[in-house]
Order: C-alpha cells, then sequence, then structure tokens
C-alpha cells in the first residue's frame, strides 16, 4: 500500500472572500514565541472522514465535485477571519541606530496581510478508509496526504503560510492541512480548523459568521521595541545552509488508544503510592501527567538505556492562561514555552510512575507569569533560535498537541471524522503527539520512534492493557 500512487488532480490558490475587508492590508509582527520557532518545519494535521452514506455510487463524482466546490467557497469565508495565512513572510532590515552604524544591519520578520492567498491541492488515492485506521503502523502513503513536506517556516516568505490537500479515498475523504508554525501554534490550529468546518456546515446561510473569531493582535511585554529585531538574516544563504532541512534517522509511527477507565487506573496509580521524604501536603498528580509518565517508564525500558545514564522528557506547555492577565482562549499565534524533566534512567524505572508524573508536574508548574515573561525579556537580549536536528536527543522524549483540542467536532456537513492523523514534518525519533481519542475522555498518543523500540514497548508486559487496545 505504500507504494500506491496518488494522482494530483488539480492545485488552486484560495484567497479571503473579502479582500477589500477592513484591516486585510496589515502587518502583524512576530513575537518571542513565532521568531523562535522560524528554523522549524509546518504543522501538519489531518482527518478521516467516510463517504457522505446518503450517496449513491454512481452519484459519488458528481458528489466529490460538489464537496471540493465547497470546500473552496467555505475557506475563502473562513480566510476573511483568518487572513494572516493568505499572506507572506516579509523581512525589514534595520541600521543600528543607536551606535550610528549604517554597516551594521538588523532584521525584523512579519506577516505580510497581502492576500497572495493559501494552496489547495485536490488528489485521488486508491486507499480504503480501513486502510488507514487499522493497521498497528501508520501507513507511509499517510505522508503523501499533506503538502509542504520538509519547508522550513522561514521559507513562508515565498511558501504558502498554509495549504490544504484534500484526497479522494475509496469510502472517504482526508482532509490534510499543512500550516506555518511561526503564524500560530496547535491552538490556533484547530480554531481555524473548528471555524472553517463552522463555516461549511452552515451552507451558503451563514454566509462567514463563526462563533469564536480569532484575536489577530499580537503579545508583547510592555517594555518591547517591536519590531522585535534579530541580529541575522533569514533571508541569506548563510541562515538557509545553517538551518536547512535534514532527513530525520528512520522511523515509524504508532497510535497507542488509552481508554478513560485505563487512564483513570494509572491516575489511581500514580496518587496511591506515598511520597518520600515529603514534609508538605500529598501532590495530587492529574491524568495526563500520569499517563506521560507511563509513558515515558515504557520508552525508557524500550530503549534499554544504562542506568547511570539521564533521561529527559521535554513539554511544550501553553502560555495563555499562565499570563496575568491571561491571553484569550482565541488568541491567534503561538503562545507556548517548552518544559523539561530529567533524572536518571534507574531512578525512574525504579521509583515508577509516581516519580515520572512528580517530576513534570514540577516543571508545567514552574511556568507562571514571571518565568515566561523573565525568559522573553532574555531571549530579546540574546536571540538564539533552535534547529529542528537538535530538538530531540536520544535519550529525550518530547510531547506536544493536546487532548483538549476540539479535532472531533469538525464536521462539515457529512458527519464527523473518524480518525486524526499527522503528517512527518517537524518529527524526529522520540517524539509523541497528544490527540484526544474518539470516545469522550480517551487519549491517543501518536508516538514516533524506531520499529525496534515500538515493538519493544508492545511487548512491553506492563504495557499490554495498553497494547490490546492500541489502533
Amino acid at each position: 500500500m505504500e507504494n500506491r500512487e496518488i494522482q494530483y488532480i488539480s492545485t488552486s490558490t484560495i484567497h479571503p472572500a473579502n479582500e477589500c475587508g477592513n484591516d486585510r492590508n496589515q502587518r502583524i509582527e512576530l513575537t518571542v514565541w513565532d521568531l523562535m520557532l522560524l528554523p522549524h518545519q509546518y504543522m501538519q494535521r489531518g482527518l478521516v472522514y467516510c463517504y457522505p452514506k446518503e450517496q449513491e455510487r454512481d452519484q459519488e463524482t458528481k458528489c466529490m465535485a460538489m464537496i471540493i466546490s465547497h470546500l473552496k467557497t467555505s475557506l475563502s469565508r473562513t480566510l476573511d477571519h483568518f487572513f494572516p495565512f493568505a499572506g507572506r513572510l516579509t523581512t525589514t532590515k534595520h541600521s543600528d541606530e543607536m551606535n550610528n552604524d549604517d554597516s551594521t544591519t538588523f532584521t525584523s520578520v512579519y506577516i505580510d496581510c497581502n492576500s497572495s492567498g493559501v494552496e489547495f491541492v485536490h488528489a485521488v488515492a486508491n486507499v480504503a478508509v480501513s486502510d488507514i485506521i487499522m493497521p498497528n503502523y501508520i501507513p507511509h502513503i499517510v505522508r503523501s496526504f499533506f503538502t509542504l513536506k520538509g519547508v522550513m517556516n522561514y521559507e513562508g516568505q515565498s511558501r504558502p503560510l498554509l495549504s490544504v490537500q484534500v484526497t479522494e479515498l475509496i469510502d472517504g475523504i482526508f482532509i490534510g492541512c499543512s500550516i506555518n508554525h511561526s503564524v500560530c501554534d496547535g491552538s490556533s490550529f484547530w480554531h481555524f480548523f473548528n471555524s472553517w468546518s463552522e463555516i461549511s456546515r452552515g451552507g451558503a446561510s451563514s454566509e462567514n459568521y463563526i462563533s469564536c473569531p480569532p484575536v489577530l493582535k499580537r503579545w508583547f511585554l510592555k517594555s518591547t521595541d517591536y519590531p522585535i529585531r534579530l541580529p541575522f538574516s533569514i533571508d541569506d544563504k548563510h541562515f538557509a545552509e545553517k538551518y536547512r532541512y535534514t532527513a530525520p534517522p528512520s522511523f515509524e509511527v504508532r497510535i497507542f488508544h488509552f481508554t478513560p477507565e485505563y487512564i483513570a487506573k494509572l491516575k489511581e496509580k500514580a496518587n496511591s503510592i506515598s511520597d518520600e521524604e515529603s514534609h508538605t501536603d500529598k501532590i495530587v498528580l492529574s491524568s495526563f501527567q500520569a499517563l506521560l509518565a507511563h509513558v515515558w517508564i515504557a520508552v525508557t525500558r524500550a530503549r534499554r538505556l544504562d542506568p547511570e545514564e539521564m533521561t529527559s522528557y521535554q513539554l511544550v506547555i501553553g502560555n495563555r492562561a499562565r499570563l496575568n492577565p491571561p491571553l484569550p482562549n482565541n488568541y491567534f499565534g503561538n503562545s507556548f514555552l517548552v518544559g523539561e524533566a530529567t533524572t536518571k534512567v534507574g531512578d525512574l524505572l525504579e521509583r515508577g510512575i509516581r516519580w515520572g508524573a512528580l517530576l513534570l508536574k514540577k516543571v508545567v508548574m514552574s511556568y507562571d507569569d514571571a518565568k515566561i515573561r523573565s525568559y522573553c525579556d532574555a531571549w530579546m537580549d540574546k536571540p538564539e533560535l533552535l534547529a529542528l536536528n537538535d530538538k530531540v536527543s536520544a535519550n529525550t522524549l518530547m510531547t506536544g498537541g493536546s487532548p483538549r483540542f476540539n479535532m472531533y467536532g469538525n464536521n462539515f456537513g457529512w458527519g464527523d471524522p473518524v480518525v486524526v492523523r499527522g503528517g512527518i514534518s517537524n518529527k524526529r525519533p522520540g517524539e509523541i503527539t497528544a490527540i484526544p481519542g474518539s470516545v469522550q475522555g480517551s487519549v491517543d498518543l501518536e508516538v514516533y520512534h524506531s520499529l525496534k523500540t515500538l515493538k519493544a514497548m508492545g511487548d512491553d508486559v506492563e504495557f499490554i492493557d495498553v497494547q490490546k487496545s492500541s489502533r
């Protein structure tokens, strides 16, 4: 199945429906959170839908043509609200005004909301829905359901900031989005997806109304002299060479499904163990912390690391609710930092799930308003970009995404999605993406690792209950 060809039917450029609307030509400056992602790749997430059952087989071709046309129209209307996606990244050079030195230049990067448009690709694949959702390992053909593979965020100067590929399956539809990560994060990604589906299922009567419009004004420290000036340029050959895309080591992707009942057992187990040397009230651990600690232990066993080695877990931590005052939930852009918990391999395996969950909780709790502001202030004094190739080491796990994102509520007018799948851009072995399960309260973890490690996890006797429920 991996070698089945995909037939590309058409590629179109979609513009906002109301290109002359208010503020469509504005300039949106990038924040610290946006800029630090410039040398990373686009986000890729997609949804699988079964073919509308009410349509007869001989009507499918006509129906699909109508669906493609309708998706283009509803996307255009959605871009009236999310018009930054239709723009391009642009740079401005600044001289060193403080030192009156015209030879020293700084660069600022912003979104030019120029309505250049987003990409819309229509494709066909000889693949059934069951071919995608049934195998233990995600078939490689799913990687072809996304565009802009290997494209870096800084290339958004000439490449679209949003690209959609709608792939016809034998008995379904796959809608995949590739979005420039310097423009927004996962929260805004799904806010856009939710808004697009809302307009789509509303039909012509809805025009371009959405229940939760995005807040486009970016967050900066009050002391920020923006645009933020970088001591390097993103559009010269030296930058491109330093941060060019490098293919990762070979890896596979497996979805591990955790039922609400199993997650409850993990939480109970993590909270039933007493804290050694504790002189305060017992710390209560969340379900998600217990779940990630459980997986951390399983991956560490599967990797067969030396007990004296160090292992770490990096967590993407959202900032919106941690700032004071908090950002609105519909803030459009990036708003997260990455925290890291570290311990000896031997300690993690010996002390178990509560120890791992405690380490993760302490990291999350340490990110408050003061720490976030301090990080941004320090970054502007010395801007540093983390290359994608250095993001995850051999002894590290990293989890992004969130089971709280509304993924299964994206009904475009022909029913809810049956499963969520991601592309491989921005991924490396050792990464895990958290997504909600199809059943309320369940969680799916999309684990990227070597086939050897993933098989070892599946054979782990302490992971057997989860293995029976994995898909």
